[in-house]
Formats: structure tokens, C-alpha cells, sequence
């Protein structure tokens, strides 16, 4: 049992990691690349209910170390899309990778809006970043559609390595 959120876990880890060298380099342009929703799209469709939720939430939490800020804000949120997401995968085809990549778009669009609200509430001119945030918004998607099958498989190899691999998960 434990496994499962732990291999989950681990690949989140490395996601992390892999982001923050990419986001690292992309500074010096001023950009950032969100992929919230690889956080969660797996975990919420593939898992069963409670590893899946914990390994969100340890997500979250990973992601509110590494931002200033309001900590437990990744947390709340994608505990939030987990749940949503968690109550839709009884009707999608959730084991496809094409209908997981659409899974990752909406909840990662949902997610940066979230976010966009969230902390634009803190500064002088709200209004004057929604230009720059929509085209990191459409640089984060298009990264997203690239890297989420990669990022699916992994997740699949890591439970397959744990050997949790069995497909009764509901």
C-alpha cells in the first residue's frame, strides 16, 4: 500500500527537480513554465483513492517548499483538482494517454488561473500582467502536451518497479 504513494511520490520528486533546472535557465528570458497538473492528472486517474491523495498532497507540499509566498497554497489547490478529477475518472477512458494529456490540459489551465487570481491580488497593477501571464500560460501548455506522455510513462515504470502494477485500483 504504501508503495504506490511512494513511487508516485518519487517521480514527483524528479519532476520537480527536471522543472526547476528548466525554469532556472528560462529566467534569464523571464519566463516559467507551469505543469501543475502532472502533479495531480496520474495520481487522480490511475491511483486508488487514498495513495493517490497522498501522494497529491506530499505534491503540494513539495511544490509550497520551493515558492515564496502563501504556504499551502499548492497544497489546497491541487488537493482540490485531485478530488475533481478523482470523481470524473469513473467516466473518461482514464488508461489512455491521449485522454490523460487532456485530463493534464484542463486541470493545468484551471490551476494557473487559480494561481494567476491567487497572487495577482498582491500587486499595484493587477490588470498589467494578464498579457504576460497568458503567453507563459500558452508556453506552459504547449511544454505540457511534450513532456506529459514522458511523464505518464515514467509513473507507470515507477509502479511497475515497485511492483504495484495491478490494474485493480477503484
Amino acid at each position: 500500500m504504501h508503495r504506490r504513494w511512494l513511487a508516485s511520490f518519487l517521480t514527483l520528486l524528479l519532476l520537480q527537480a527536471v522543472m526547476g533546472e528548466i525554469n532556472h535557465h528560462l529566467a534569464v528570458w523571464q519566463l516559467h513554465l507551469f505543469v501543475g497538473a502532472l502533479y495531480v492528472t496520474f495520481n487522480a486517474l490511475r491511483l486508488p483513492a487514498r495513495p493517490g491523495f497522498i501522494a497529491t498532497a506530499l505534491g503540494g507540499l513539495l511544490c509550497d517548499a520551493a515558492v515564496p509566498g502563501s504556504f499551502g497554497a499548492h497544497l489546497v489547490l491541487f488537493v482540490t483538482a485531485h478530488s475533481l478529477v478523482l470523481n470524473l475518472r469513473h467516466r473518461i477512458p482514464a488508461d489512455e494517454t491521449g485522454t490523460r494529456v487532456v485530463m493534464a490540459l484542463l486541470v493545468n489551465f484551471g490551476l494557473f488561473l487559480a494561481f494567476a487570481i491567487l497572487w495577482s491580488a498582491r500587486l499595484p497593477a493587477p490588470g498589467a500582467m494578464w498579457p504576460r501571464q497568458l503567453f507563459e500560460l500558452l508556453l506552459s501548455q504547449a511544454f505540457l502536451i511534450l513532456i506529459a506522455p514522458w511523464f505518464f510513462a515514467l509513473q507507470e515504470r515507477a509502479l511497475v518497479l515497485a511492483r504495484c502494477e495491478d490494474r485493480t485500483r477503484f
